[in-house]
Formats: structure tokens, sequence, C-alpha cells
């Protein structure tokens, strides 16, 4: 007995133990620190010791910044969280008469200037512009992200100005994550937006820790639930239950979905899951051949504008 008493206090430390680092990571994962002079490297840009420290230890994110403004005149718009934090946008006139106004929503660890390329195709195509830096992004305030969860009321604040300014005609694109903070706003605060266009958004929030996982060579399971258990306790939400692919049952609009071939944090099956449970009839899945996680726009120009134009007709 004393053997066994012994192996279970050896198996209790350790769980204990890999819990207390995998918390630790969550933590990582949801908060970014002011260091304007360092530049995030995404984990398959990392060497072996690098790999292995960020395994042990965790890193620290630096805030992203927006590296670039628009070419065109634009004003600078602020609007507040229900807790207070200021959300920093940029409004871009349409060539008059607008036909409309698209809302953009960048990606985790981004910036409202990550769409930039996009945002000059949709004015080009008539449409005012609206690019929102995310809670803890950019020129916004906070340093705490909830990888689409709370950013969700970010949409919902974007689509509030929009129509304030009497604007009816709205549209919402979003990359990343800020596609999956599209597909849970939408239904839970009955937005009414004309289109909606999707860019890689995952299927779950577990998926998501999943796949960052995988790229430092880490097992994704269960690993990845324990991570995604703890990032939801450290905020105070269930994120097991944060599942973008189950909201876009309650999309009712047309919707252009847009996925990487080389993708490697969003697997082609989550593709298929939120375009298979899309409520809407009007929807489009156009899969870039040779584009991975990234801006289609900027990398398959020809493809991306033709489906975008196409979409918005």
């Amino acid at each position: 007995m004393s053997l066994l008493k012994r192996i279970g206090k050896i198996l209790l430390v350790f769980f204990l133990f890999s819990n207390i680092i995998l918390a630790f990571h969550a933590w990582k994962f949801t908060h970014f620190y002011d260091d304007a002079g360092h530049r995030n490297k995404r984990p398959e840009q990392m060497n072996g010791w690098e790999k292995t420290r960020i395994i042990l230890f965790g890193v620290n994110l630096s805030k992203s910044v927006n590296r670039e403004r628009p070419v065109v005149p634009y004003k600078t718009i602020n609007l507040h969280t229900k807790n207070g934090l200021r959300l920093e946008g940029w409004w871009i006139d349409a060539r008059q008469p607008a036909k409309g106004t698209v809302i953009l929503f960048h990606g985790y660890g981004a910036s409202k200037s990550s769409p930039l390329a996009e945002a000059a195709y949709f004015r080009q195509l008539g449409y005012n512009t609206f690019l929102l830096d995310f809670r803890a992004h950019g020129n916004s305030e906070g340093y705490v992200c909830s990888i689409g969860y709370k950013e969700a009321e970010d949409v919902k604040l974007a689509y509030d100005y929009v129509r304030s300014c009497g604007y009816q005609h709205i549209s919402l694109w979003g990359m990343s994550m800020g596609a999956a903070a599209i597909l849970k706003a939408v239904p839970q605060y009955h937005l009414q937006p004309d289109k909606i266009m999707l860019e890689a958004p995952f299927a779950t929030l577990t998926d998501a820790v999943k796949s960052r996982m995988w790229a430092v060579h880490m097992p994704g399971t269960p690993l990845a639930q324990i991570v995604t258990f703890w990032g939801g306790v450290e905020q105070g939400f269930w994120a097991a239950g944060f599942k973008p692919a189950e909201y876009a049952k309650n999309i009712q609009v047309p919707t252009l979905l847009c996925w990487g071939k080389h993708d490697i944090r969003v697997m082609e099956h989550e593709t298929r899951s939120v375009y298979t449970q899309l409520g809407t009839k009007q929807k489009q899945l156009v899969v870039f051949e040779t584009s991975g996680h990234q801006s289609f726009c900027r990398n398959e120009p020809e493809k991306w504008k033709a489906a975008v134009s196409h979409f918005l007709q």
C-alpha cells in the first residue's frame, strides 16, 4: 500500500504541477505587454530552443501596434466598452455616393492597420470602411484578450456606431479572431448586417488553442482542453463553450467564407464545420490554393478581389 500511496502522491504532484504550468500558459496566451521594440515571432518561425523555452515558461507577447496608416483622408473614432475601455477606429469615406459600409475586424495579435489593403479595395468598390482595433490591440486600451469571446462586444459597438451615423447598408468582414467574434456577436446582439465576409474563423476556441500548441510541437490533446479551461477560468467564462461553428447556425444573411489551403492554424475540417452549419442558404466557400493563415487580399489579390466583388454585387 505504501508503494501505491507513493505513486498516488507522485501522480498528484505531477497533476498539480502540470496544471500550474498550463494555467500560466493560458495567462500568457491572453495577456499582452507594452514593448514596442519587440516583434512577436510566430511559433513556426522559432528555433528548437525558443520553442522549448516557450513550452516550459511561456512567452511575453507584445501588444500589437499600427505600423501603417490610411493613405487617404480618414477620421479617428473612439468607442467605449461597458467596462470603460477605449477602442480606437478609423473611418474612411467612400468615393461618393457610397453603396454601403464595410466594418473590418482584424485577427489575434494584429491591429486595424492589418486589413488596410482590404479596406482600400472595398473603398474602390464604393464602400465606406470602418476599421477597429479590438481591445488589447493597436491603439485601443486594455491588455487582456479573450480570443473573440468578449471581443464580440467590440463588434457590436462598431456596428452600433455606424448605425448611429445613419448608414443602413452595413457588411461585416473579419479575419480569424475577428471572424469568430462576428459569428458570436451577430446572434448574441441581434445585429442585422446586409452581408458577412469571414476569413479563416476557427470552429471552437479549443481548436484555436490546439493549433497553437501544434505549432510548437506540443501535443494538442488533451493539453489544449486544459489550457482552454484555465483561460476561461482566468477571464470568467466557459471557454470550452466558445464555438463559432455552432453560432453559425444563427447566421441568416448572405455569407462569404474564405480559407487558405495551407493554413496550419485553422484546419479544413473546421472550415467545413463552419460552412456546413451556416444557417443561410446564400453562402459561398472560396479556398485559396497558395495561401495559409494570412491576408488573401495581399497573397492572392486577383482571386480575392473577384470573389469579394461578385459577393457584394
